[in-house]
């Protein structure tokens, strides 16, 4: 059965690591189109939350986009009067991304919604032409695997299927016993992909609460005291190419551009799942049933 199969057959009981889930998500992409992701604003303010506001920034470094979340994206109006467009990210289209839509069209302002579902309740404010629907996976809530690596392939046009190899080529499965010997793990990343550290640091939260240290820093910021308390327990995992001479250290590669990036890490962090007790699938039932009182709407453990 390949990975992609069995995100479509499995259930509560047996919820998969989200290593299975990034292999499942580039099966998906090696045969998917995608949408474009260029808008027709000179400065869009880009808005999401969570790790949907890091994707936007991994979208539009190169352009003169103002960056926000739900808590502060009304200020931005305030700041920068040049403002001309906006771009909703929301993998979901739910929870926040409503009442974000509702007051960009409050505001007049043309807007564009990035979402990975069809049923998306923000889309009753965009125009059908202004939504960017991406193709996603059946996933444990949570992961957004899919969601989000399809809108970084969409933008820089890499090669699912190389990335695929390249996982199979450099992360093995006998990684799984060394991790299992540590509970706190500090991840090395190139300058180039320092907004990975914001969804990995998100990732480690969703996925191991306070039961694991996960820290996430480029080459240079880890120079700077971020060493000074060593532990036994903490395995450094490099991904820069250039030791840092830790007693626990481990030297692993990276794809050359972001999707790559994000796949590889994120695979990591399943090899690390996988490693530990069940945490994450111990607990999303009952998250799930508080979250769907917090946001007053049904919110699944399983994402369809």
């Amino acid at each position: 059965m390949t990975e992609a199969e069995t995100l479509q057959s499995f259930t509560i009981e047996n919820l998969p690591d989200l290593d299975v889930v990034v292999m499942g998500a580039l099966e998906l992409f090696e045969g998917a189109e995608l949408p474009d992701t260029t808008v027709p604003f000179r400065r869009p303010l880009v808005i999401g939350s969570a790790g949907a506001e890091t994707v936007g920034r991994i979208l539009f470094n190169q352009s003169d986009a103002v960056f926000a979340s739900e808590s502060n994206f009304e200020s931005a109006f305030d700041r920068v009067p040049e403002i001309d467009g906006a771009v909703l990210i929301s993998a979901s289209g739910g929870k926040h991304a409503v009442e974000l839509a509702r007051k960009l069209k409050e505001r007049g302002l043309p807007a564009v919604l990035f979402t990975s579902n069809p049923e998306a309740s923000a889309m009753e404010y965009f125009e059908a032409k202004a939504v960017r629907l991406f193709p996603k996976n059946r996933e444990p809530y949570t992961y957004n695997t899919s969601t989000y690596l399809g809108m970084i392939l969409a933008d820089t046009g890499e090669k699912a299927g190389e990335i695929k190899r390249f996982i199979a080529t450099h992360f093995a499965d006998d990684l799984v016993p060394t991790l299992s010997s540590s509970t706190a793990f500090t991840f090395i990343l190139p300058g180039e992909f320092a907004e990975l550290r914001s969804m990995l640091r998100t990732k480690f939260d969703e996925l191991f609460g306070p039961k694991l240290v996960g820290r996430f820093f480029t080459t240079e910021e880890v120079k700077h005291a971020k060493t000074v308390i060593a532990d036994d327990n903490e395995l450094f995992l490099n991904f820069t190419g250039r030791p840092l001479g830790q007693s626990k250290e481990l030297a692993l590669s990276l794809p050359e551009r972001y999707a790559g990036a994000l796949a590889a890490t994120y695979f990591v962090v399943g090899l690390i799942q996988r490693s530990q007790p069940p945490y994450f699938k111990n607990n999303i039932v009952r998250y799930s049933e508080e979250a769907s009182a917090i946001f007053g709407q049904s919110i699944e453990p399983i994402v369809d």
